[in-house]
């Protein structure tokens, strides 16, 4: 499972995107989930230019760096974060990738109540048949406050298509969904495509997602329910440190390193 291993851009968040591969890539990562959230961290964004997204692909190729998947959280609850999300596919094409992330509501603050799931199934219909067209898999993560767990998200990919898949957030599940992570990623992980690998600490509703190892999640087992399911998908590490953030671009590479030591020691052994 090592090889699965990818750094979620995002990491860097207030950092560059060079920041995040020259990093990530000294830690021992080749793979690369690229955060495009406009007003948040912006590492690629649909908009942006021919030009803009050559040299970012020639900044990937220069660090050996291969992307995974678009980080594309994007509100589909409105106009405009379906025309976001529908835009944002185009960059999973371009960077050569099979997933495109979501969740359903803001990126952050996300606390609007999905009062009718039909209208999120409709929402979603275009996106999903430009993701068919196109060979990508769309992928909604555990988050905010409607479908915080994976049975949740479960249920809701079982309504829609085959195409639709979880983006499973350890970190998540516990500070949007108050819920461990161990019996639900159990449950759910015949849907369960992607991961974001993240730790935790403090209390269930606190901002604090430091370095993998770091916080109280028991990783063996989390690897060891994957294995079970023969998951074969990214596992897209993911730092957030606290609402304070890290200090310096220093203290968010040494978390990557960590993170990264830390996994090598008890993935398949």
């Amino acid at each position: 499972m090592l090889q699965q291993l990818t750094i979620n851009s995002n990491t860097y968040h207030g950092f560059s995107l060079e920041d995040a591969v020259k990093g990530a890539s000294r830690a021992g990562f080749n793979q690369i989930e690229l955060a495009a959230v406009k007003d948040h961290t912006a590492h690629v964004l649909p908009d942006m230019s021919q030009e803009q997204l050559n040299e970012i692909k020639a900044l990937l190729q220069d660090f050996g760096m291969k992307c995974v998947g678009i980080g594309a959280h994007s509100n589909v609850m409105n106009e405009e974060g379906m025309a976001n999300l529908l835009k944002s596919i185009d960059l999973a094409v371009e960077f050569d990738c099979e997933f495109v992330i979501t969740a359903t509501g803001d990126a952050h603050n996300d606390t609007d109540v999905i009062e009718d799931e039909a209208v999120l199934a409709r929402n979603l219909e275009p996106i999903i048949e430009k993701c068919e067209k196109l060979n990508k898999t769309l992928v909604i993560e555990t988050h905010g406050n409607n479908y915080a767990t994976g049975v949740s998200l479960k249920k809701l990919a079982q309504r829609l298509n085959n195409r639709v898949k979880i983006n499973y957030d350890t970190g998540n599940v516990i500070f949007h969904g108050n819920t461990l992570p161990y019996e639900d990623l159990e449950a759910s992980a015949d849907y369960v495509e992607f991961i974001h690998l993240k730790d935790k600490a403090g209390a269930n509703n606190e901002w604090n997602f430091p370095a993998i190892g770091d916080g109280n999640l028991d990783f063996s087992q989390l690897f060891e329910t994957l294995k079970k399911a023969n998951y074969k998908g990214p596992i897209s590490v993911e730092i957030e440190f606290t609402a304070a953030g890290p200090a310096n671009l220093e203290e968010v590479n040494n978390s990557v390193v960590k993170s990264y030591n830390y996994l090598s020691t008890i993935i398949d052994s």
